[in-house]
């Protein structure tokens, strides 16, 4: 061979031959591979545009014949015998380089079995098809997961390699070892020390476990390069692998570097002394002294040069001071190999002593972190270079080198390894088609004709023939998965008699085996009853050839992900044919997601539809036992519609000949007794025996799967006590020490099992009816209800805030589940909830369910205080406004008087709280017609707020709107409207035109304006305030409709009586729906229709009118009161306009008289009534 830098030769870069020591000269950068290469040089090579002869002769001499000699491609994943495992990038790149051709250059077309993650290159190696694979991670538990996917995939495999770097042992015995030499191992011994440092390590475990032992394939072929012939024919074939691969990747222009690193950087310091820093004064490293004591993180992260580790304390060895004398005349290196056992554990060996204690101990020469997980799975050979010396001196500079002899080892070693013939394969099945389903069809089968047709078209073997088909079906349990999949069992086999149908429960390990035995017993799969038989495996090997015939094979109740892709990993058993399908039923969305299932494969069982429920509910019944259609629709709205607890409630009732009408009455009857019944037996012979069919067992088991998510199953506790439907996000709790993606997952695997569904986009979720009651039955029965229902009534009482406008969409949302939570009798109320709840109800107008909500806060703080506390008595001015409101006038007075008079002993009568409560009580008086005694409750008030907020601009708005109230009362209407226009402005100044307290501060401006005869202004308030109105409450809102009617008396006063009467007849509609809570406000709008009539000429139709609201207000309010006086008054004018001038006189007469009497004979309204009845006495001469 010539040497470097003669004849155009290439450098020693590119072969195996030892580098030159440094010398002095001028143009050695370009010859030694040590110095600083050319601008555009890869890996220090001079640039060429292309080899030479002479190069080409030179590579004739080195390189192997690696030409493929026409090896035929695999047609499929069996034709693979041999893989590469490497965990790193730079293992994985330096074993490529040695592939003779690529078979997945136009892509992956072997494709890889069902719950396998890995990706794959394929290529010949020789004569030899090989699969290579990077795993995600290194490590032991990435690699056995990576090796187990592997051996599902290519079910065919004899050898495996795990090529790459790893750490040596410098002495081993009488053996050498030097960085670029490589390790093939003929055995692995599992240790766990952690991560290894002079000063510390964590051991894992205690107990250094011995992998089994290898094979006799592998001890055959490693015996021959234990023995020196066979050792350096090895080597030899090794050297010409690498000068390949080194071409090569100049060639490729790799940026790694696979050129020896040179004998000068191989360095071993003595296994005592420490990589740290040597001046430190700040950091750990200035206190190390010995072995344990500690070193900084930032040192070890630095190379020896950096920290300026002392070379004094070298080792000197023997072959490294003479390949050093030798300088460039010793010829080519070769890579030294050697044969022995391996340490194989998690962490990375940075210790030289601890090395050296485990090397004599174990005799091992040599750790690395990914044999012990392979070693289990797939029978390998373990081919490292040695990068490094496992000390804490590590040096990157020989990975790259390290990684290239380890792949030229490996494709050394697979060239000895000879082919053998072919092993047997499975024997096909005898008979062409199987029948293997344990269940007879079900003649009670109904409907879902739907689903059926798409799963027909679908599962088929041979629908797609250039898959496998998958199919899953998703739903619910109880929803009826397995009948379909039984009942899609039956037509195909009707349909295709020549396909085998195989049915496979997943509901545990044994359940899952024992099918797949069974299937192996029907096919006569040879060594199926062996002792140490790999079932499954054999199984899904037999079912994998084409020869198998056609098959459909369900996998029933396929639901634990643990199970499927955990430790049993049961989905690498799941057979691939181009001639066969799978169809799975799960509950559980994951499974159908991690087994790469897609979209249009995947269907979802929903609930039947009625008249298929219905159907189903009556087929086994008595005609007595179903004459009641009401029951019947109570009935299976209350099952939710769901297929097995209606044929467990059919099956209940039929066995006891009670009616439907009786069930649904013991279904309503309590929680209980609902959960007595869903937790009934029955006989199915369309379920598996020793399993429970009632549908509160069906549920508990996926509760159980549930339940290795804690947060899943705390967010299902929790959504078992509010309403079941529309539950906010924002409404579950973030547990401490969770996070929002925690959360995400919890509420995906409740998602996965369909426990709960999500409206749309919306982070809104429903919760099966069923369920929420099965689950409320669960903490009941395991003495937990207790505690969720106090923790999810805190929680709610937390999260819900005082109703404002601004945030009407949150508490909108989370009303009904306070409401649901509040009727729970397992719950303790909290009084703030209740208050907020009720201030809730007041806003969208619902009084009765606010005065309810109020009672319970009063009643409860009373309880936990006294009467006269002033949380208490907070509540119960709540209470009495909203009695108010209802109407209930006599109740409202009676509370209103008890507030007053407590918080007069407690405050005195100037405080702002008792003058608003004088207020209320002053209105409630006025309404019960108690005008007199509301007349000076009403002056108190006005000289109180007068005498103690002085003057006008020290006046808080509440009191200015109090004022201003009470000066209308009073009738004192220019003041009332001078104090109420400075609380107008002062409200839109501070709140703006839109906010509620705006609104509100509108209060009696209109109806004062319009006493005053100022009707454009009163009506352009009144519009605004009715504009507002509708915007924030909507248009039948009670508010709403209260000032609607307001605008009646102004349109009257402008005379526009068309407009008057449309918007008197609409605020008349809208109260009658109302209904009993709105009679007073009922009264005055019929007062407008009789006076606004008679102004279009309708007097008949006033009269009408008229009557009703006299008798109307008589018989509520008695025959005195105010709003009876305008009814009163109103027909009397109505009957006037026809002529019955005796009748209307009499009844004008008694108005005047009544009004004289409770207004006095100054009022403006009783002025009316006495110039109304000289206006006709003058007219009727």
């Amino acid at each position: 061979m010539r040497r470097a830098g003669t004849g155009g030769s290439l450098p020693p870069r590119c072969r195996l031959s030892r580098p030159a020591t440094k010398r002095k000269r001028d143009d050695d950068s370009q010859t030694y591979p040590n110095k600083k290469a050319k601008v555009g040089s890869p890996q220090g090579l001079p640039l060429q545009t292309g080899l030479t002869p002479a190069t080409t002769a030179t590579l004739g001499s080195l390189a192997v014949n690696t030409a493929s000699g026409g090896i035929p491609r695999p047609s499929r994943r069996e034709d693979f015998e041999i893989a590469i495992i490497c965990a790193l990038p730079l293992e994985y790149d330096a074993v490529t380089l040695l592939f003779d051709e690529f078979w997945d250059k136009d892509g992956d077309s072997y494709g890889r079995a069902i719950g396998d993650h890995n990706t794959y290159t394929t290529g010949h190696m020789g004569h030899h098809n090989v699969v290579l694979v990077l795993l995600p991670q290194i490590g032991k538990a990435h690699a056995a997961g990576a090796a187990a996917s592997l051996r599902a995939s290519y079910t065919r495999l004899r050898l495996a390699f795990l090529a790459g770097i790893c750490g040596g042992v410098p002495q081993a015995g009488k053996q050498r070892i030097f960085l670029g030499d490589v390790i093939i191992s003929s055995d692995l011994i599992q240790y766990d020390f952690g991560r290894r440092y002079p000063n510390r390590f964590v051991r894992k475990d205690t107990i250094k476990d011995s992998l089994s032992g290898p094979s006799k394939d592998i001890r055959s072929l490693l015996a021959i390069f234990q023995a020196e012939h066979g050792r350096e024919q090895l080597q030899q074939r090794a050297t010409g692998f690498l000068n390949q691969l080194q071409i090569k990747a100049f060639q490729k222009k790799r940026k790694a570097d696979y050129s020896y690193p040179g004998v000068t950087e191989d360095k071993l310091f003595e296994s005592s002394y420490r990589h740290m820093h040597r001046v430190s004064p700040t950091c750990a490293c200035r206190d190390c002294q010995g072995r344990l004591d500690p070193v900084c993180d930032e040192a070890l992260r630095k190379s020896c040069i950096d920290l300026g580790c002392d070379e004094q304390y070298l080792v000197l060895r023997e072959r490294v001071v003479t390949k050093q004398q030798l300088g460039d005349s010793g010829g080519e290196q070769q890579p030294m190999i050697h044969v022995g056992s391996i340490a194989s554990g998690d962490t990375v060996m940075k210790s030289g002593e601890d090395r050296d204690v485990l090397a004599k101990e174990e005799g091992v020469i040599a750790f690395e972190m990914e044999g012990a997980g392979i070693w289990e799975e797939i029978q390998c050979i373990v081919v490292k270079g040695v990068c490094d010396y496992a000390d804490s001196h590590k040096n990157k500079k020989w990975q790259d080198f390290a990684a290239a002899t380890a792949a030229s080892v490996s494709k050394a070693i697979l060239e000895r390894y000879a082919q053998k013939d072919s092993a047997p394969k499975p024997e096909a099945p005898k008979l062409i088609h199987h029948w293997a389903v344990p269940f007879g069809r079900n003649e009670d089968f109904v409907g879902r004709e739907a689903i059926l047709h798409q799963l027909l078209e679908r599962i088929p073997p041979g629908a797609n023939k250039d898959d496998c088909q998958y199919t899953a079906l998703e739903g619910l349990g109880g929803i009826g998965k397995t009948q379909i999949a039984l009942e899609a069992a039956f037509r195909i086999h009707g349909k295709y008699p020549d396909c085998s149908v195989l049915w496979v429960p997943a509901i545990n390990a044994t359940t899952f085996e024992s099918a797949y035995r069974s299937i192996g017993r029907r096919f006569d799969i040879v060594g199926i009853d062996a002792d140490k038989a790999d079932v499954k495996m054999l199984v899904k090997t037999a079912l994998s050839r084409e020869d198998s015939g056609r098959w459909l094979l369900i996998i029933d109740n396929a639901d634990d992900t643990d199970l499927f892709f955990g430790p049993a990993r049961l989905s690498d058993y799941i057979p691939f044919s181009k001639t066969g399908s799978v169809l799975f039923t799960t509950r559980n969305h994951q499974v159908t997601v991690n087994l790469n299932i897609p979209k249009c494969g995947t269907y979802d069982v929903m609930e039947m539809s009625r008249a298929e429920t219905t159907k189903l509910l009556q087929m086994n019944l008595k005609e007595a036992q179903i004459c009641d259609a009401d029951s019947t629709s109570g009935l299976l709205e209350f099952l939710a519609d769901l297929p097995l607890a209606i044929k467990q409630a059919s099956a209940f009732m039929a066995q006891t000949g009670i009616t439907i009408t009786k069930y649904l009455e013991r279904c309503h009857l309590s929680e209980k007794s609902s959960i007595k019944l869903l937790s009934k037996n029955f006989e199915d012979r369309g379920r598996y025996r020793g399993v429970k069919n009632p549908i509160a067992a069906t549920w508990l088991i996926s509760f159980e799967h549930i339940s290795r998510t804690p947060l899943a199953v705390r967010y299902l506790k929790y959504m078992s006590f509010i309403a079941e439907k529309g539950i906010p996000r924002s409404l579950l709790p973030l547990v401490t020490g969770t996070d929002e993606l925690q959360a995400d997952e919890a509420i995906g695997i409740l998602k996965a099992y369909a426990f709960i569904t999500q409206r749309g986009t919306q982070d809104l979720f429903d919760v099966h009816r069923l369920v929420h009651l099965v689950m409320r039955a669960w903490l009941e029965e395991n003495g937990e209800q207790e505690e969720y229902a106090s923790e999810v009534m805190q929680h709610v009482a937390k999260q819900f805030p005082f109703p404002e406008h601004e945030n009407r969409d949150v508490w909108m949302s989370y009303l009904p589940h306070a409401q649901a939570l509040l009727n729970r009798d397992a719950c303790s109320k909290d009084p703030n909830l209740l208050l907020n709840v009720g201030a809730s109800f007041i806003r969208l107008g619902n009084y009765r369910e606010a005065e309810q909500v109020y009672r319970q806060a009063f009643e409860l703080r009373e309880k936990l205080y006294s009467l006269e506390h002033p949380t208490t008595l907070d509540n119960l001015d709540d209470l009495a406004s909203s009695l108010q409101l209802l109407e209930l006038y006599d109740k409202a007075e009676q509370m209103g008087r008890q507030v007053v008079e407590f918080r007069e002993k407690m405050y005195g009568r100037k405080h702002p709280d008792m003058l608003r409560s004088m207020k209320h009580l002053a209105w409630t008086l006025w309404d019960l017609g108690k005008y007199e005694e509301s007349r000076q409750m009403g002056q108190q008030v006005v000289e109180l707020i007068e005498n103690t907020c002085g003057q006008e601009g020290s006046r808080s708005l509440a009191s200015m709107l109090t004022l201003s109230s009470m000066l209308y009362l009073l009738e004192r209407n220019v003041e009332s409207e001078q104090v109420g226009r400075q609380a107008f402005e002062l409200a839109e100044k501070v709140y703006g035109r839109k906010h509620h307290d705006t609104v509100r501060s509108i209060g009696v401006l209109p109806l004062v304006l319009c006493r005053l005869g100022r009707y454009n202004e009163a009506e352009l308030l009144r519009r605004r305030d009715l504009e507002l109105d509708i915007e924030l409450y909507g248009e039948e809102h009670p508010i709403t409709v209260s000032f609607m009617s307001g605008l009646c008396p102004i349109l009257l006063g402008l005379e526009r009586y068309h407009e008057a009467e449309q918007i008197a007849r609409q605020a008349f509609e809208s109260m009658k729906k109302v209904g009993s809570q709105g009679r007073l406000d009922t009264i005055c709008s019929m007062n407008d229709l009789t006076s606004i009539l008679p102004n279009l000429g309708r007097c008949s139709e006033a009269e009408k009118m008229g009557r009703e609201a006299l008798e109307l207000g008589e018989k509520v309010y008695g025959r005195e009161h105010l709003v009876t006086l305008s009814a009163m008054n109103a027909l009397a004018v109505a009957l006037k306009c026809q002529g019955k001038h005796e009748e209307a006189v009499t009844l004008m007469e008694e108005c005047l008289r009544s009004r004289t009497r409770i207004l006095g004979s100054s009022h403006r309204k009783t002025g009316y009534c006495r110039n109304k009845l000289e206006e006709w006495m003058a007219s009727d001469g």
